[in-house]
């Protein structure tokens, strides 16, 4: 892509309305927000800038580091595909060694001083008449990013609002894509458990781990059974941990399956894959590719919701069950036994919790918190799994009061609430949480655009989660087709690019139907839907995103051309009918010459086809603007 004049700069610098002007704004400098920088960069354009609300880029990647914090998927298939590391320690690496991954891919394509840190994007407004976007950037203060919300909102509260916000800015940008992603906003401690108030101890979530915190000796309250948890648990008893004594608090059991293990074992896989990825041609590519199928048969058995992935499912479901009693003791065999069927939720790739639920100091309820004191919690009467009226259940229900020093909440994050708590106004002065609560829920077409929103991509948005697959490639996936759109506004070629209504509205409704006979909607409680509605799930392969990313469905858009663009379009137009012309009259010819002077004929043809094309491309490239 050749660099278009549109550049950042400074608009009317000497007035009080002056403002700073961005080709692209990217907020978020997560996964999706190095791929898309990453990706400009390949293309040949530099214009655009990345406001991250943290004090560093990584996205969950630089929030999560809880004990034990790794990929659960294999590193191989969880990287880009334009940027390959064939030099991973492990199958699963550690957090830090992905972070570092993705610090390579900043400064491999040289846009570190395009991030801007402790800046969040606040709101953004469209503006009909100059055709742009405007954003509110606040800038914050050191360290303050990484609070939540209500965090941040209790710290004004106590500090002053100059102890978050420092200042508030107005900037405009043509084009915008939010990379914020999923898991930004940690959910609280419910406060409708009584005397939460009064405890005394630090109470911090797993995606904001405090290490100043000293868990030796300590009693460790930890509230979640999820990924996050299934990953930190093992270790707190552990050195350098040590906690005396560690209580999870489980709602409802997850489907628990074993982490895949490396080809050749851990030790051999560390020695030597990195040096056979690197020097044997398509080995990287072909075990990628591997991974890949994996989870595509994943999605084949377990995600339709048919006779055959019944009896798949029940199949799986029965050797998991069966794993599950030869690891953990026998007084957890009812509680860790689910009621709903397998990828319904998110499963837990583990290769250490199950075993750690061995260890005498780790203990496993489903006893609700009914009390909060300041050194203890009181868990009971009743239970939350089995079902408390299940009478033959031997799963305890009676009250009982644990000593708790710390509060570690693993309950997850506040998925269903897209793009919060950034502000989005569109064209016709709606904000997109009224427009998505109007239509039912929180959508996108293909995730990462609604009508009404020119020219902004959301990338990983309402319905992208596979369930199966790598967000990597996911993500990946939508920043191909955003780039594929903006392109042609890049190239001054189209002014706007809208989805149309109708197929925003008609592929939600293909979307939401189509989960409906899914694992998904099989009667589970889970962060993928809210109130009957599903914005979380993709009801489809990976593959299936993949092709549609690839080959995007141009009638589906609204493109304003701009007078170059029409140009162009009605050049290509012209230059085709001439071809087939062309064609269709050597063709003829060919049919009248003799067998002797066919080459030459044919020769002639060639040169003037080529010719002709050369020509048309040339007036094309050297169209005015």
């Amino acid at each position: 892509m050749s660099p278009p004049p549109d550049s950042i700069r400074v608009v009317d610098g000497f007035h009080e309305t002056a403002y700073t002007y961005y080709p692209i704004l990217i907020v978020g400098a997560g996964e999706s927000g190095i791929a898309l920088g990453a990706r400009l960069k390949q293309e040949g354009f530099d214009q655009f800038r990345i406001f991250e609300r943290q004090a560093g880029l990584g996205g969950t990647w630089w929030s999560n580091r809880y004990p034990g914090v790794a990929c659960d998927v294999p590193a191989t298939f969880y990287s880009f595909s334009f940027s390959p590391n064939y030099k991973w320690t492990s199958l699963h690496p550690e957090g830090p060694e992905i972070y570092k991954y993705l610090c390579d891919i900043c400064e491999k394509y040289q846009f570190v001083d395009k991030i801007q840190f402790h800046t969040d994007v606040s709101e953004l407004k469209w503006l009909n008449q100059e055709q742009l976007w405007e954003a509110t950037l606040t800038h914050m203060a050191p360290g303050t990013g990484e609070l939540t919300k209500k965090e941040r909102d209790q710290r004004i509260a106590q500090r002053g609002e100059k102890s978050v916000y420092l200042r508030q800015e107005i900037v405009r940008a043509r084009l915008v894509c939010s990379c914020a992603g999923g898991l930004v906003e940690p959910n609280a401690w419910p406060s409708s458990i009584p005397g939460r108030d009064t405890f005394e101890g630090p109470v911090f979530h797993s995606a904001r781990w405090d290490y100043g915190v000293d868990l030796a000796e300590k009693d460790v309250i930890v509230i979640g059974t999820g990924c996050s948890a299934a990953q930190f648990v093992p270790r707190l008893t552990k050195e350098p941990y040590n906690a005396r004594s560690v209580t999870q608090v489980m709602r409802t059991p997850p489907w628990v399956v074993p982490k895949p293990e490396p080809p050749f074992g851990p030790e051999k896989y560390a020695k030597y894959s990195p040096t056979v990825f690197s020097t044997v041609p398509f080995v990287a590519s072909l075990f990628r590719f591997m991974c890949f199928a994996r989870g595509e048969a994943d999605f084949y058995t377990l995600i339709d919701d048919n006779s055959w992935n019944h009896r798949t499912r029940k199949k799986l479901e029965t050797r998991m069950v069966a794993r599950m009693k030869e690891t953990v003791p026998e007084k957890y065999h009812e509680m860790l036994t689910p009621d709903y069927n397998i990828g319904c939720k998110r499963r837990i790739f583990d290769a250490a919790w199950f075993k750690s639920l061995n260890d005498p100091k780790i203990e496993l309820t489903t006893q609700p918190i009914s009390k909060v004191s300041p050194r203890s919690i009181t868990i009971g009467p009743g239970r939350l799994y089995p079902d408390p009226s299940d009478k033959d259940s031997k799963v305890p229900t009676d009250e009982q009061t644990i000593p708790a020093d710390v509060v570690v909440l693993g309950n997850g994050f506040e998925v269903t609430k897209w793009l919060h708590p950034l502000k989005i106004r569109g064209k016709h002065g709606e904000y997109m949480q009224d427009v998505w609560d109007a239509r039912g829920g929180p959508q996108a077409y293909l995730g990462l655009a609604m009508d009404g929103f020119p020219n902004l991509f959301i990338i990983f948005g309402p319905n992208t989660a596979t369930g199966h697959s790598s967000v990597i490639l996911a993500s990946e996936n939508m920043v191909e087709y955003t780039i594929k759109v903006i392109k042609k506004i890049l190239h001054g070629d189209v002014a706007l690019a809208e989805i149309k209504k109708d197929s925003e509205i008609a592929w939600t409704k293909r979307v939401q139907e189509k989960l409906k006979g899914t694992v998904f909607n099989s009667g589970c409680h889970s962060w993928y839907h809210e109130n009957g509605w599903n914005s979380t799930g993709y009801p489809y392969s990976q593959s299936d995103f993949t092709f549609r990313c690839m080959f995007p469905k141009w009638s589906d858009w609204d493109l304003q051309y701009t007078r170059r663009g029409l140009m162009k379009m009605q050049a290509r137009r012209a230059l085709n009918v001439l071809l087939l012309t062309f064609a269709v009259f050597g063709v003829y010819t060919l049919q009248q010459q003799s067998s002797g002077s066919s080459d030459v004929v044919q020769k002639y043809l060639k040169q003037g086809l080529l010719g002709l094309a050369g020509i048309v491309d040339r007036a094309i490239t050297m169209l005015p603007e």
